[in-house]
């Protein structure tokens, strides 16, 4: 059977460029080489495109960008081309790609912009589609979207850079404290502060607004966050992942305590009861539906002491090493972290055919 070209897209303009190394680097070492040929797409913090050919750990360590390895490539726009242009050195060179899985975290990659490209080329997606990846990455919408259907969120306000202090100040006593001031686009926690007392809000904004010029309030939860990861289409059955739970001991789940779960343990299974199990993966697969989530997404909840659900948020691109939530919760529901690979891949090549 003929291998298929999979392009597999890391790094990126984005704060979590070296997340997407981590997850790229760890996709391409365990895709099924018998069944694809990875085609590794490099995009720099500037964001220039590359063919990248050489050794897959020099992209984890963040030595790819060397000349010997890299070639110019572009997208080339027009429906059923599903072609990338290679520049040689007097020539270009056309590569067929059966499908392309974006692995870019956070702003320019996960928030709709690069699955609008692909969806240009006629190249199969893998994964969340251009809307879908919008919506989620705009944390306050994606709160309106999900009540409006019935679905229990946090208390949130947007806010625009261009506030004033005095409204920052009346929107923070509506929310009430402790509240958690967060970018409306950015993920990995980046920029993200709770604040415990008035006197910090104008620079919990201030950080906030360094990522984004719109930002949210929203009601500080006390509960439990859990995870629940799912792969398929909606209009297919899905596969539900291992709930897992994150048991913190500082104030919140931060960008350094998520990648050294340092005072962090990640409990998988969650720990709850039967019941609560059945509500928490029942209220995921509604808001996996309703946002017509595709191929693979984390959703990501709250369970509060009096046993209310509400929605944080999905990740439409959730961090992918063998490490990572997202295949964890799919090893511990007895998938090989490959499988898990290959079955993503397979969901959007299923699909185009």
């Amino acid at each position: 059977m003929k291998k298929r070209n999979i392009a597999i897209l890391f790094g990126g303009a984005s704060p979590e460029y070296k997340v997407s190394l981590s997850s790229a680097a760890s996709v391409i070492s365990h895709i099924d080489q018998t069944l694809y040929h990875p085609i590794c797409i490099g995009i720099t913090q500037q964001g220039e495109w590359f063919l990248y050919t050489g050794p897959i750990d020099l992209i984890s360590q963040d030595q790819w960008q060397q000349s010997a390895f890299c070639k110019p490539v572009s997208i080339m726009p027009g429906i059923k081309q599903n072609k990338i242009m290679v520049q040689e050195a007097k020539q270009t060179q056309l590569i067929e790609i059966d499908a392309a899985l974006p692995l870019l975290h956070g702003q320019n990659g996960e928030d709709g912009t690069v699955q609008g490209l692909l969806a240009l080329t006629g190249i199969s997606l893998i994964g969340c589609g251009t809307l879908c990846s919008a919506l989620c990455m705009d944390k306050y919408r994606a709160h309106q979207f999900a009540l409006s259907h019935g679905i229990k969120v946090p208390r949130t306000h947007l806010i625009h850079q261009s506030t004033n202090e005095t409204s920052l100040f009346k929107i923070g006593e509506e929310i009430g404290y402790p509240l958690m001031v967060k970018p409306l686009r950015a993920g990995s926690s980046f920029g993200i502060t709770k604040v415990e007392y008035r006197r910090d809000l104008p620079s919990a904004a201030k950080l906030a607004f360094s990522y984004d010029c719109e930002a949210v309030f929203e009601s500080y939860i006390e509960g439990v966050e859990l995870g629940c990861a799912i792969m398929g289409n909606p209009e297919c059955s899905l596969t539900i992942g291992e709930i897992d739970e994150i048991e913190i001991q500082k104030s919140f789940f931060d960008y350094e305590t998520k990648y050294s779960l340092k005072n962090a343990q990640i409990h998988v299974p969650a720990r709850l009861t039967k019941s609560q199990a059945a509500q928490i993966r029942q209220t995921a697969i509604a808001l996996y539906q309703l946002f017509d989530c595709r191929g693979f997404a984390r959703i990501d909840l709250f369970l509060t002491p009096d046993g209310d659900i509400l929605f944080n948020e999905i990740n439409t691109i959730p961090g992918f090493t063998d490490k990572s939530r997202f295949p964890k919760m799919m090893i511990a529901a007895g998938y090989s972290y490959t499988e898990i690979i290959t079955k993503v891949i397979e969901t959007a090549l299923g699909a185009q055919s």
